[in-house]
């Protein structure tokens, strides 16, 4: 029996305990049919298609396979060979020979493509009422919108059709349907995840996403889809950025603190706040009013203009095949000239320049994913005033080349969820995951529509090669006068834990700030000392180590578990005077009982 969201951890589970690819497939088609939303799918694969594929799999076996039999599915502004692509237009409708860059990197891992969803056409909206094949609804309530444009992906992970599902997000598309329907959206960098065989809609900022259950699921589809390609001129390599683990997060304040008169989604966003908090985040508020100018550039400013390069040819000969606000918005665009796009980029670099001391000092921002929600019928009534207001806290991310991953933040009492998006420098993705994971099992709002299911804790912190360890043992520990030294240069905690019992630890005499020595001694039989994991980028250790005050140095520490690490060891010629307090466990318990 499998559980209501097919979960990545859940699969691999049914797998390993004799679960086969054609039984998952067929609990998939059943699921599907009796799906009571007709609007999700544009293209479902045929079920002896998927049968088919299943049974290959089985037949090959898992090996090196690491989404072996897990079903996703892929909007349909995303080449999927053997599947029509229309991107809600269908007029627009081609066949492709090949896979999207993607599509065929999961594929390759064992990944089952399920079907393509609908999407607001050409993804222009952020709501999911501007498909000819209809509009996806929350999960929650059928009165109300799925969010957009990625629509049908958010809803069928939402409903426990798939594991995950690709979408894309130019100005939020991957973010919102996630907040609406109760899961975490991957925005990752633009450029880091390829657009090959992609449908553009801005194609410089343009990013593919992933829709998960989980935090950590997302991240994995998202280092299985990144990587350069020929195809995409606009692919880079990662350099990835790291964060602290207790961040400095930045939050709306005052006059921009703004949520349309939805209570519910400002409550949960305050609540959003002090969960961040207490997981250990400095609050800072800021001034998003540059950002805000930022993401009316996207609509209002000549970007628009891209929307109408990708389709201009198409539109001059079926203009009438058009959903009637897309095209009023993308026929907008006719009177934006070369000049209006040069000035349009000469202000996104002076908004990039007035920005840029907020991130001296914040680490990550805390943002509404959504401000409000509304009804399909609400959002008919008015659909562009409507539709901007989703996109207020999302439309300048891509602009801007940031990360950004949005996790669920709760329900309100109408029984409809909220979510938070937590952004982030350009290739921070990594860095970003810990924190938003934490996030999102302090809120514990379920998965997707199964509100009771536990979220999962956050998984070990991830280490690029680019970062090296260093054991801490005294000033430096979280909250300690010379903590900074580490977050400043980039640090990110990696745990905390003890050593081997054959260590001593000694107050120094004369140090300031003041400064315990951890001694090695063979044969001693200790409590063993509390310290903490931290990690450093490669380019700032040797320079951190060489500023490193004798009689302190650095050498080879036993954890508890026997790992060896590089961390902060005495010479023993500094004991005189000291005072040993082993029998403390830590640092941080001295001074706390000094105090």
């Amino acid at each position: 029996m499998l559980p209501m969201m097919l979960t990545l951890p859940a699969l691999r589970a049914a797998y390993a305990a004799g679960t086969t690819p054609l039984a998952v497939i067929e609990e998939v088609i059943a699921r599907r049919a009796a799906l009571p939303d007709p609007a999700v799918f544009i293209t479902a694969t045929p079920d002896e298609m998927l049968r088919a594929e299943a049974r290959r799999l089985t037949d090959e076996g898992p090996q090196g396979r690491l989404l072996w039999g897990i079903p996703f599915a892929v909007k349909d502004n995303i080449d999927a060979a053997g599947l029509p692509t229309t991107a809600a237009c269908p007029a627009y409708t081609y066949h492709p020979s090949a896979d999207a860059t993607v599509v065929a990197r999961l594929r390759a891992a064992g990944a089952i493509v399920i079907g393509k969803t609908n999407l607001d056409q050409f993804a222009t909206g952020l709501n999911g009422t501007r498909s000819p094949y209809g509009a996806p609804r929350s999960v929650f309530d059928p009165a109300y919108v799925s969010g957009g444009s990625s629509s049908g992906s958010a809803v069928a992970v939402a409903s426990g059709l798939c594991t995950f599902a690709l979408g894309t997000d130019t100005a939020g598309s991957g973010r919102v349907p996630a907040a609406f329907n109760n899961l975490v959206g991957i925005k990752p960098t633009p450029g880091l995840v390829p657009n090959t065989g992609v449908v553009p809609a801005c194609r410089s900022v343009d990013v593919v996403t992933v829709f998960a259950a989980t935090v950590a699921e997302g991240v994995e589809i998202r280092r299985l889809m990144e990587g350069e390609d020929a195809g995409d001129p606009f692919s880079r390599p990662a350099l990835p950025v790291p964060l602290p683990s207790r961040p400095r997060i930045g939050i709306l304040a005052g006059a921009e603190r703004e949520f349309y008169g939805n209570a519910e989604v400002e409550a949960l966003y305050g609540a959003a706040i002090a969960r961040a908090e207490a997981l250990g985040a400095t609050i800072l508020p800021f001034d998003y009013a540059p950002f805000r100018e930022v993401a009316a550039l996207l609509y209002d400013g000549p970007w628009v203009a891209e929307r109408l390069a990708a389709v201009e040819d198409f539109l001059a000969e079926h203009a009438e095949d058009f959903d009637p606000t897309v095209r009023r918005i993308i026929e907008g665009a006719k009177d934006k000239t070369a000049v209006d796009a040069f000035r349009g980029r000469y202000r996104l670099e002076e908004l990039r320049k007035i920005v840029a001391p907020v991130w001296a000092e914040v680490d990550m921002l805390l943002l509404p994913t959504s401000p409000t929600t509304c009804t399909v019928e609400a959002m008919l009534a008015d659909p562009i005033a409507r539709n901007s207001q989703f996109g207020r806290y999302t439309n300048f991310a891509n602009l801007l080349g940031y990360a950004a991953i949005a996790v669920p933040a709760g329900f309100g009492p109408s029984g409809l969820p909220a979510g938070v998006t937590l952004v982030g420098p350009g290739f921070s993705d990594d860095a970003l995951a810990p924190f938003a994971a934490a996030l999102h099992r302090a809120a514990a709002s379920g998965l997707g529509r199964d509100r009771s299911a536990e979220v999962p804790p956050p998984p070990p912190v991830a280490v690029s090669d680019e970062m090296l360890p260093i054991v801490v043992v005294g000033a430096h520990l979280t909250g300690m006068p010379l903590n900074p030294e580490l977050t400043g240069a980039g640090g990110m905690l990696l745990e905390a834990t003890r050593s081997a019992p054959d260590y001593r630890l000694y107050a120094l005499a004369g140090t300031v700030p003041a400064k315990p020595g951890l001694i090695h001694e063979p044969g001693f039989a200790g409590p063993g000392i509390e310290v903490e994991v931290w990690a450093l980028p490669a380019g700032v250790f040797g320079r951190f180590v060489a500023r490193i005050p004798s009689p302190l140095g650095i050498g080879k520490v036993t954890l508890a578990d026997g790992r060896q690490v590089s961390g902060f060891l005495c010479e023993a010629h500094a004991l005189d005077g000291a005072e040993e307090i082993t029998d403390f466990g830590g640092w941080r318990a001295y001074r706390a009982a000094r105090s």
